[in-house]
């Protein structure tokens, strides 16, 4: 017991409570204190994302060796089948439930939070996906031209990102947390704003879990491992996933659940759980698809044709492999979509972004969790294929 209490999951769930308390008590200037708290930590947390990215990706490719190109290849097919078949599911949900549903879209009495005390920047050296290309064509040109210096190198970059993310990263995790949580309270949104769309919030999360069965499902039959050796271990992530509400911000919990598997090959969690936390966003495009067919019925009056839908779900599993795994990454990078496909007006842009924030949270957990069967299915491949662990043929 006293074991469970020292636990990460014990102390984010801490954090998710303390935070909602703090958050329907609080005046303002306490409140002026928690965003200033959530701002740093957030910056310090989003500052670490590339390092991480590096850290594991490219080290990971140069153990591939002349395998790195083809397991890239099998894994943005992963990716993108896993996405447009999520999206494909949540169209076929909404027209036979939404037009059943009856949903009001009036929200109002929501707070504003108050301003930062002070405001901390703390800017990445790069961009996550300029960390995620980067750290691609640095690992397939070690992996080229057989550079044992520099693959020495990263073997020692990642060992020094590792300890960032156990000393560093992990420990302050349960405060952003609190401090999101809190600010979510004071503003109403989770006593105000969540009732509106109970019903579609609900229903989308009954897909994420689908999704995730299905997922581990398949991952399970063709490894022919048992995935309930890696879900188990996931709790930590999707509770940070939630939390965070971003698949980077999770990245490196994600790491250490996927790492306790038994069953997963520990050249593919470093592999493949840092790229599919950037390329693989299921969860969100479920949650996104629906969320528009939704916001068409309560605006217009009508759901989009089924093929203006087919086209935005096929166009959406691409823009979701290139989205930043951040807070609305999927809805923000695919509003060229909504307006240009769909013809949402300003009010429906809005709106959609509003829904899509008030469960941004699940969609996200579903990402991370869902990242684990991709894993999985990549350790099948792998072994199916005789690629040796970190010893391919160059």
């Amino acid at each position: 017991m006293q074991k469970f209490f020292k636990s990460l999951p014990f102390r984010l769930l801490v954090g998710v409570g303390l935070g909602i308390v703090l958050g329907l008590v609080a005046n303002e200037g306490v409140m002026n204190v928690v965003v200033t708290v959530k701002q740093v930590l957030g910056q310090l947390i989003t500052f670490c994302v590339p390092l991480i990215v590096i850290g594991f990706i490219a080290p990971s490719i140069t153990k591939l060796g002349n395998n790195a190109s083809r397991l890239l290849g099998v894994a943005l097919i992963l990716a993108y089948v896993s996405s447009v078949g999520a999206a494909l599911v949540s169209m076929a949900a909404g027209y036979g439930l939404i037009p059943h549903l009856s949903i009001v879209s009036e929200v109002e009495g929501l707070k504003g939070l108050p301003d930062l005390l002070f405001e901390l920047e703390i800017p990445p050296v790069m961009s996550v996906m300029s960390a995620l290309v980067f750290s691609l064509l640095v690992g397939l040109g070690v992996t080229w031209t057989r550079s044992k210096r520099l693959e020495e190198l990263l073997d020692e970059f990642q060992a020094v990102v590792l300890a960032v993310v156990t000393k560093v990263v992990i420990p302050v995790l349960p405060f952003f947390i609190a401090s999101t949580f809190c600010g979510l309270a004071y503003e109403g949104t989770i006593t105000k704003q969540f009732p509106v769309f109970i019903k579609v919030i609900l229903i989308v999360m009954a897909g994420h879990y689908l999704w995730m069965a299905l997922l581990y499902g398949l991952a399970g039959a063709y490894s022919g491992k048992n995935p309930m050796e890696v879900v188990k271990h996931y709790g930590p992530a999707y509770i940070t996933a939630v939390g965070t509400m971003s698949s980077a911000a999770t990245l490196a919990v994600a790491l250490r659940c996927a790492g306790k598997s038994s069953v997963l090959r520990k050249d593919m969690v470093d592999f493949g759980i840092p790229l599919f936390a950037n390329i693989h966003l299921c969860g969100s495009v479920l949650t996104e698809v629906f969320f528009v067919m939704t916001v068409s019925q309560i605006l217009y009056g009508e759901l989009p044709s089924v093929g203006t839908m087919i086209l935005f779900c096929l166009l959406l599993g691409v823009f979701a492999i290139g989205a930043p795994g951040v807070p609305g990454g999927t809805v923000m990078a695919s509003l060229g979509l909504i307006t240009g496909i769909l013809l949402f007006d300003n009010t429906g842009t809005a709106l959609m972004l509003t829904i899509f924030a008030l469960q941004d949270s699940f969609g996200t957990a579903c990402n991370v969790t869902g990242d684990g069967a991709l894993t999985l299915m990549l350790t099948g491949y792998v072994e199916k294929h005789h690629i040796k662990d970190g010893k391919a043929v160059r």
